[in-house]
C-alpha cells in the first residue's frame, strides 16, 4: 500500500498525520485504510505521545471521493464501504493517545466526520465546516453533528447543506480556538508538545475515561473515573509526579 496518501512525521513524542491527497483531500479507500493503520499503530508506539490531524494545502478534507462511490447493486459492497468509514473516525477516536485536529482549511461530510473524531479541535480562520451530502443526493452524518451541536443546528446542516464558519463554531463551543492561517499549526504544535510532557499513562487513563464517560449516567461515570484515579496512584508515574511537584523540578516520565 502506498504512503503517500497520507504523510506521518514524528518528532519529540509528537506525530504529525497530513492528509495529501490534492487538490482537496477527498477521503477515498486508500486514505482510510492509511489513517486505521497509523492511528492503530500509534497506540502501541512508545515514540508517539500526541498526534497532530491536519490537511496539506488549504483544504483539511472536502469529504469522500466521489468517484469512489460503492455500487449498491453489488452485494454487500455498501455495506463493506460504510464499516470502513465507520472504522476510519473509530481508529482516531480509539487510538490510545490524543489526537488534536488542526483544520487548515474547508472540512465537510467525511473531513467534518475525521475532525468530529480527535480529541482536541483548533481551525485557522479560513476553515469552513459542513455536510453536503444532502445536495448530492445522500443524508449522513446526523450521529456525528449530534455530539457536537444542538437540535437546530443539526438538522440545518443535514436539511440545507449550509457552511458554517470557524468563527461560528467557536462561539457554538464546538472547536478549541481559531487562528490565523499561519499560526494554526505552531498553535497545534505547541498544544501537543504541552500534553507530551505529561504521564502517558495518565493521558491514556485520561482519554478512556473522556470516551467512556459519554456512555454513561453522571453517576456511574463518576465512579468510573474514581476507579482509573485509584489504579493510577499506584505506578510510578504518578509518585515521580507528586515527587516533582514537592521538589519543584520536572518530571521524567517512564511510562509504569
Amino acid at each position: 500500500m502506498s504512503t503517500d496518501v497520507v504523510k506521518f512525521e514524528v518528532a519529540d513524542y509528537v506525530a504529525v498525520v497530513t492528509l495529501n491527497r490534492p487538490p482537496v483531500n477527498a477521503v477515498n479507500a486508500e486514505l482510510r485504510d492509511r489513517l486505521i493503520e497509523i492511528f492503530d499503530a500509534a497506540t502501541d508506539r512508545d515514540d508517539v505521545r500526541v498526534l497532530v490531524l491536519t490537511g496539506q494545502g488549504k483544504i483539511f478534507s472536502a469529504g469522500a471521493d466521489l468517484r469512489q462511490r460503492p455500487d449498491a447493486s453489488m452485494a454487500g459492497q455498501y455495506w463493506q464501504h460504510n464499516r470502513a468509514t465507520r472504522e476510519t473516525g473509530n481508529a482516531i477516536k480509539e487510538c490510545a493517545k490524543p489526537v488534536i485536529a488542526a483544520v487548515n482549511g474547508a472540512a465537510l461530510g467525511a473531513g467534518f466526520g475525521l475532525m468530529a473524531a480527535c480529541d482536541i479541535m483548533m481551525a485557522s480562520e479560513a476553515a469552513v465546516f459542513g455536510m453536503p451530502e444532502i445536495d448530492v443526493g445522500l443524508a449522513g452524518g446526523a450521529a456525528m453533528l449530534n455530539q457536537l451541536l444542538g437540535k437546530s443546528f443539526t438538522r440545518r446542516l443535514m436539511f440545507t447543506g449550509d457552511r458554517l464558519p470557524a468563527a461560528e463554531l467557536y462561539r457554538l463551543g464546538v472547536i478549541d480556538s481559531v487562528w490565523a492561517s499561519d499560526e494554526l499549526l505552531p498553535a497545534a504544535m505547541r498544544m501537543a508538545a504541552r500534553i507530551a510532557e505529561k504521564s502517558p499513562l495518565g493521558i491514556k487513563y485520561a482519554k478512556n475515561s473522556c470516551n467512556f464517560v459519554e456512555l454513561m449516567s453522571p453517576k456511574d461515570a463518576y465512579r468510573f473515573e474514581q476507579n482509573f484515579t485509584y489504579e493510577l496512584s499506584k505506578t510510578e508515574d504518578a509518585k515521580e509526579a507528586r515527587n516533582a511537584q514537592l521538589e519543584k523540578r520536572k518530571p521524567e516520565f517512564k511510562g509504569r
